[in-house]
C-alpha cells in the first residue's frame, strides 16, 4: 500500500472546499506552509517570465498563484482567533513573516505593475475589460504603488522592514489583550455579593466557577461560588445589574487598564506601530497614514472625515451634557449620592432609569429570546426580504468546535447559493473577543468554468448554554447578531465572479459596514421582532406593550452613544493625521484631548482603553474606525426606503429587499458604493436618516 507523504496528509495544503477542521493543528499547518510559500513563489516567478498584459495572461493567473497560499493563511488566522493557545501562536508567528514578503514580492514587482499599466492603457484603447474588472485593475495598481513598487531600492528595503514589524506587533497586540482579558477575574462566594444579576448571568458565572473548581466537591447549585470575568458576555451584564458597587469598581478598573502594564502590556506597541504608520506614509510621499489610508477609502479626505465628526457632534453634543445631567438627577432621586457617581455606576444607574422610564427589565425582555428562535427568526427575515432559503445542514461539514452550526442558502427555486458555518458562544480562554464574519470562500468560475459558492465564517461571542438549555440572548447580543449576518449576507449574495471584488472582497472599507448596519434596524421593527421571540415559559410572542416600550427605549443615551463612537473616530484621525505634535505629549494625551471635547463625562485618570483598541492597532481601522458612522449614513437611508414604502406593507417590503438585494448586496465591490447606493436609493445619502433613527433630530 502507497503511504501519503505528511504534506498531502496536510489539511492545510491545498484546502478542499469544506476544509477539514476537525484535523487542523498547528503541527500539520507548519508541514504545509513550507512548501505553500515555495510553490507560490516558483508560480510568480514563472508567471512573471511569461505575462501579458490581458485578463487571461495576467490578472486571472496571478490570483491563481497566489491561491492556495492565501487560503491556507487565511484559516490559520481564523484558527487562532477561534481556538488560541501557544502551539497556535507560534505557527502563526512563524509563518507570518513569509506571508508579509511574499505579499510584498508581489505587489512590488515592476513587471506585473508595467503590465497593470499596459492593460490600463490597452482597455482605454480597446474597452476591453467589464466595468468589474477594470476597477480591479485600477485596485491592483493603487495596491501596488502603495506597496512601494515605484520606491528605490534603499527605501524598498527599509518599507519591507516596517511592513514586516507592523504585522508583527499587530499580532502581538491581539494577543496581549486575549491574555490581559482572560487574566483577570473576580471570585464572589456570597448571595450578598452578587445581588441585583439576572439568573442567566448568575447561571454562567456559576457554571465558570464550577469548571476552574472541578476537582472539589460542588457547592448546591445557587449557591456560589460566582467567577466574574472582563469577558463581553459578562462583563457588560454585570456592570448594568450588580447592586455590589465594590465590586463594579474592581471590575471597571480592570477592565479600562486591559494590557496597559506587566507582560502583557501594549503601551510601547501603540507608539510604535503610530511611528511606523507615518514612516510608511512617508517613505510612499504622503504627508500622513491617515492621507495615505484615505487614498483607498470613499471620504477620499480627512477634510470629510473631519466634516462628518464635526456634524454629528454638532447634532448630539448639548443632549449629551442633558442626558449626563438627567442620569444625575435620577441616581439622586432614588437615594444615591450624586457627588459620588463614577464611571462604575454610570451603566447600572442609565439600567435603572431605563427600567423606570420605560417599565421593564432587560432580564423580563430577554426571557422572549432564547437563541434557537432568534436565530430561525432571523433567517425567515432574511428568506422573506430577499428571496433565498437558509437550511441547517449540521453533519454535512467538518467544524472546529461542538458548538459550530452549518447551514446552506438557497435561491427560492432551490439553486445552491452559498454557505455558512456559525460559531456563537463565548470561550474567553481561546477565542478573541468581539464578533466578526470572515469571508472564506468566494463566489467565482474556475479554469473548466464551474462556480464555486461563497462561504461564510461567522463569529459572535454571546452567553453560553447553562446545562444544555438554550441561551437567552441580551438584547444588544441579537443586534450584534444581525451585524454580522448582514456582512455574511453581502458576501453570500453576490453575482460578481471576478473573485477580487466578489462578495465584500474590493469594497472600500468606510462601506463595508453598510449591509451589516442597515440589518440592525430590523431588530426594532414589530413583525420581525415576533418572529424573533418566544417566551422561554408561555411560548408567548413579543407583547405589543413591550415592544412599544423597548421602541420608546431605543434612543435612550444615545446621544452619549453617539458621542462614544465619534470620540474614538476623532482620536483614530487625530493619531493618524495631526499626532505627533508639541501639544500632545503621546498617544493617551490625544485620548485625553479628544475625551474633553466629546464626552460629556469625564475618564479616570488611569483609563487606558487605547491598549485594548485592536480596531485600529491590530485591525484595519486604522485612520478609519469613523468608517461605522460614515456606513451608517448609508444604511439609515437605505432602510429609510423601506420606511417609506410602508414596512407593513409585505409586498412593498419585499420589492425594497430584491432591489436592494440586485444593487447592494449582489454587486459589492464591483462597483463605487456611491453609485451603487444611488443606483438602489435613487440619490445620494445626508446624515438626516441617522439623525431621525438616533433620535437626534
Amino acid at each position: 500500500m502507497l503511504k501519503r507523504s505528511p504534506l498531502k496528509m496536510s489539511p492545510f495544503y491545498k484546502i478542499p472546499y469544506h476544509p477539514e477542521f476537525g484535523r487542523m493543528t498547528p503541527q500539520n499547518a507548519a508541514t504545509a506552509f513550507e512548501t505553500l510559500v515555495s510553490e507560490a513563489n516558483a508560480a510568480v516567478d514563472a508567471l512573471e517570465l511569461h505575462a501579458v498584459p490581458s485578463w487571461p495572461g495576467l490578472m486571472r493567473p496571478l490570483y491563481d498563484a497566489c491561491y492556495s497560499l492565501h487560503d491556507a493563511w487565511t484559516m490559520l488566522c481564523h484558527m487562532l482567533s477561534v481556538m488560541n493557545d501557544d502551539a497556535w501562536r507560534e505557527i502563526h508567528q512563524n509563518v507570518q513573516p513569509e506571508i508579509v514578503a511574499f505579499a510584498l514580492r508581489v505587489n512590488q514587482s515592476r513587471t506585473f505593475y508595467d503590465n497593470y499599466l499596459a492593460l490600463r492603457k490597452h482597455d482605454l484603447d480597446n474597452d476591453s475589460l467589464s466595468p468589474v474588472q477594470r476597477r480591479i485593475l485600477d485596485q491592483a495598481i493603487r495596491s501596488a504603488e502603495l506597496a512601494g513598487v515605484g520606491l528605490p531600492p534603499s527605501a524598498r528595503a527599509r518599507f519591507n522592514v516596517v511592513q514586516n514589524e507592523l504585522a508583527a506587533l499587530a499580532t502581538k497586540f491581539s494577543n496581549n489583550l486575549l491574555d490581559a482579558t482572560k487574566s483577570f477575574s473576580l471570585l464572589l462566594t456570597t448571595r450578598a455579593e452578587v445581588e441585583g444579576l439576572p439568573p442567566s448571568l448568575l447561571a454562567v458565572t456559576e457554571m465558570a466557577a464550577r469548571k476552574d473548581n472541578a476537582a472539589h466537591e460542588p457547592a448546591a447549585q445557587g449557591q456560589g461560588p460566582w467567577k466574574i470575568t472582563l469577558d463581553s458576555a459578562v462583563y457588560l451584564p454585570f456592570m448594568k445589574h450588580s447592586r455590589n458597587r465594590q465590586a463594579r469598581e474592581q471590575l471597571y478598573r480592570a477592565y479600562i487598564a486591559r494590557a496597559s502594564f506587566g507582560p502583557c502590556d501594549n503601551t510601547p506597541l501603540i507608539e510604535r506601530v503610530v511611528t511606523l504608520r507615518h514612516e510608511l506614509a512617508a517613505l510612499l510621499g504622503y504627508p500622513t497614514y491617515a492621507d495615505l489610508s484615505l487614498t483607498e477609502k470613499c471620504a477620499k479626505t480627512i477634510t470629510a472625515v473631519d466634516g462628518l465628526i464635526a456634524e454629528l457632534a454638532a447634532a448630539s453634543r448639548a443632549k449629551g451634557t442633558r442626558e449626563i445631567a438627567d442620569l444625575t438627577d435620577f441616581a439622586h432621586s432614588s437615594g444615591f449620592d450624586a457627588e459620588l457617581l463614577q464611571p462604575w455606576d454610570m451603566p447600572f444607574w442609565a439600567e435603572r432609569q431605563r427600567e423606570a422610564l420605560y417599565g421593564y427589565s432587560e432580564e423580563e425582555l430577554s426571557r422572549f429570546f432564547p437563541f434557537p428562535r432568534v436565530l430561525d427568526g432571523m433567517f425567515r427575515l432574511a428568506e422573506n426580504l430577499f428571496g433565498i432559503e437558509i437550511k441547517a445542514a449540521d453533519g454535512a461539514a467538518d467544524v472546529w468546535h461542538k458548538d459550530v452550526r452549518f447551514f446552506k442558502v438557497a435561491d427560492r427555486d432551490g439553486t445552491p447559493l452559498a454557505c455558512f458555518y456559525l460559531d456563537p458562544y463565548s470561550r474567553p480562554a481561546t477565542k478573541s473577543g468581539g464578533a466578526w464574519m470572515n469571508a472564506f470562500r468566494t463566489r467565482d468560475r474556475t479554469p473548466d468554468n464551474r462556480l464555486q459558492l461563497p462561504m461564510a465564517l461567522l463569529v459572535c461571542n454571546q452567553s453560553v448554554p447553562v446545562d444544555s438549555q438554550p441561551p437567552l440572548m441580551r438584547f444588544n447580543e441579537i443586534t450584534t447578531l444581525f451585524h454580522e449576518f448582514g456582512h455574511a449576507l453581502q458576501h453570500m449574495l453576490t453575482t460578481v465572479e471576478d473573485p477580487q471584488a466578489s462578495g465584500v472582497n474590493g469594497i472600500e472599507w468606510d462601506a463595508i459596514e453598510i449591509a451589516s448596519q442597515f440589518m440592525e434596524n430590523w431588530c426594532y421593527h414589530r413583525d420581525t421582532l415576533k418572529l424573533l421571540s418566544s417566551h422561554v415559559e408561555t411560548g408567548e410572542t413579543l407583547p405589543d406593550e413591550l415592544f412599544n416600550k423597548l421602541v420608546s427605549a431605543k434612543n435612550h443615551f444615545a446621544a452619549n452613544n453617539m458621542l462614544r463612537q465619534i470620540f474614538l473616530s476623532a482620536t483614530d484621525m487625530d493619531l493618524y493625521a495631526r499626532y505627533p505634535c508639541p501639544k500632545w505629549q503621546d498617544a493617551d494625551a490625544v485620548k485625553r484631548s479628544n475625551a474633553s471635547v466629546f464626552l460629556p463625562a469625564k475618564l479616570l485618570p488611569e483609563d487606558r482603553f487605547l491598549c485594548s483598541f485592536s480596531h485600529i492597532f491590530a485591525g484595519a481601522y486604522a485612520a478609519g474606525y469613523y468608517s461605522y458612522k460614515w456606513s451608517e449614513v448609508y444604511s439609515a437611508e437605505a432602510f429609510a426606503a423601506f420606511e417609506e414604502a410602508g414596512l407593513d406593507n409585505e409586498t412593498a417590503v419585499c420589492d425594497v429587499g430584491m432591489r436592494l438585494r440586485t444593487s447592494l448586496l449582489a454587486l459589492g465591490g464591483g462597483a463605487d458604493p456611491s453609485d451603487i447606493f444611488i443606483m438602489f436609493r435613487g440619490k445620494a445619502p445626508t446624515v438626516d436618516a441617522l439623525l431621525r433613527h438616533s433620535g437626534l433630530k
